[in-house]
């Protein structure tokens, strides 16, 4: 069975010959060593085994965002003013709005040796602001998605693995608008408000998400943006609110093309995994354990592992830093839970990856430990 095979046969709940295993974001594609971006922390030659190891041997999930070939002129983007300065070696980048009597201004901070975007300072900052965005002109959807970038990626790949399109949910796009602690109090003291908010992003995304169906269809999605509603961000009744009503519509979109809907969500799962398996959605990652998570895997398998495709549950923390005898009993451990009695199907995955310049030799060793255990699985 070649990695492809495994994957689409995981997700339609038939047998495989072993688990599958996954570096989550690292897939030995869509990292170049050889880009000379002083932001591209791969160029150091510790990243140089692990994405050969990727390339080789995991079973490959890479993902990627579909854009629009003729999506109109953005008004809001025309109204938008960028600069940017470099500081120390750290790229900041302030973006502005003026739209009536009101200003918007966003700042982010990127770091050449962290492979990560930082908010320094978000769009919106009270009820206020809220108001005068819905107010913002809103640019009509491209309706013919470009799907280069994907049919590449699946040529690349072959059938070393499959490829995932990628899409944040409303919430993700609303939550990120705010800091959290003004968006936690707004979207519990403002539901009214909050609404409104996610049913303007929902009117540009679900026809987005229904053209790329149509035109990609059977592929694996991940939805993104759940775990904002998660506790202790906001009460379980607010994620049925926020995400359960506003992700089931993509899920059966991503359905009826004959696609599988995965939900992304870390953290606390527990006092939310019925809703999140209301949506009716196919997969769900990345299943974090205790103490990050709140839930053991066994527990999902148990409950719910005829519906989902459980992927994880090793946490990206653990990954970096226990010994190699101690990351080998959570893979172990993973696997065992994972697969336990009857049950859809188990990706053995973890959490995130390392975001640093320099990949420390333990790292290394502990995502070679995964692939190693699931070969031994294999031979036996």
């Amino acid at each position: 069975m070649n990695r492809r095979e495994r994957l689409m046969t995981t997700l339609q709940g038939r047998p495989v010959d072993r688990p599958a295993v996954c570096f989550y974001e690292i897939n030995g594609l869509d990292e170049n060593p050889d880009d000379p971006d002083p932001f591209n922390i791969y160029t150091h030659p510790s990243w140089a085994p692990l994405l050969e190891l990727a390339r080789q041997e995991s079973d490959r999930i890479v993902m990627r965002t579909i854009r629009f070939k003729n999506s109109p002129a953005d008004p809001v983007a025309e109204l938008t003013k960028t600069e940017t300065w470099h500081q120390d070696g750290t790229l900041f980048t302030r973006n502005m709005i003026s739209f009536g009597y009101h200003s918007f201004s966003s700042i982010t901070r990127r770091d050449p040796d962290v492979n990560t975007i930082w908010q320094v300072e978000h769009w919106l900052k009270d009820l206020e602001d809220l108001k005068a965005w819905l107010q913002l002109p809103q640019s009509e959807p491209g309706n013919e998605p470009d799907l280069s970038n994907l049919l590449a990626a699946e040529q690349a790949l072959g059938d070393s693995g499959i490829v995932m399109i990628d899409t944040p949910d409303p919430l993700c796009e609303v939550a990120a608008l705010f800091d959290l602690g003004t968006y936690t109090i707004l979207a519990t003291a403002e539901p009214t408000w909050f609404h409104l908010l996610l049913e303007r992003y929902a009117e540009r995304l679900y026809p987005q998400i229904e053209a790329i169906c149509q035109a990609a269809p059977g592929r694996l999605w991940r939805i993104y943006g759940p775990e904002y509603a998660s506790p202790p961000y906001l009460h379980p009744r607010l994620f049925r609110e926020y995400v359960v009503r506003y992700v089931t519509p993509m899920v059966q979109m991503i359905q009826r093309s004959g696609g599988f809907a995965r939900i992304h969500c870390h953290g606390r799962i527990k006092h939310i995994l019925q809703d999140i398996v209301a949506t009716g959605c196919d997969g769900l990652d990345p299943i974090e354990p205790p103490p990050q998570g709140d839930i053991e895997l066994y527990e999902v398998r148990q409950q719910y592992g005829q519906q989902l495709v459980l992927f994880g549950n090793l946490e990206a923390s653990d990954l970096e830093t226990l010994p190699l005898h101690e990351f080998e009993k959570k893979i172990r451990k993973a696997i065992q839970e994972g697969t336990a009695g009857e049950g859809r199907g188990f990706v053995l995955m973890p959490s995130s990856c390392p975001y640093g310049r320099e990949l420390s030799l333990r790292t290394l060793r502990n995502y070679e430990k995964m692939v190693e255990v699931v070969a031994d699985l294999s031979d036996s």
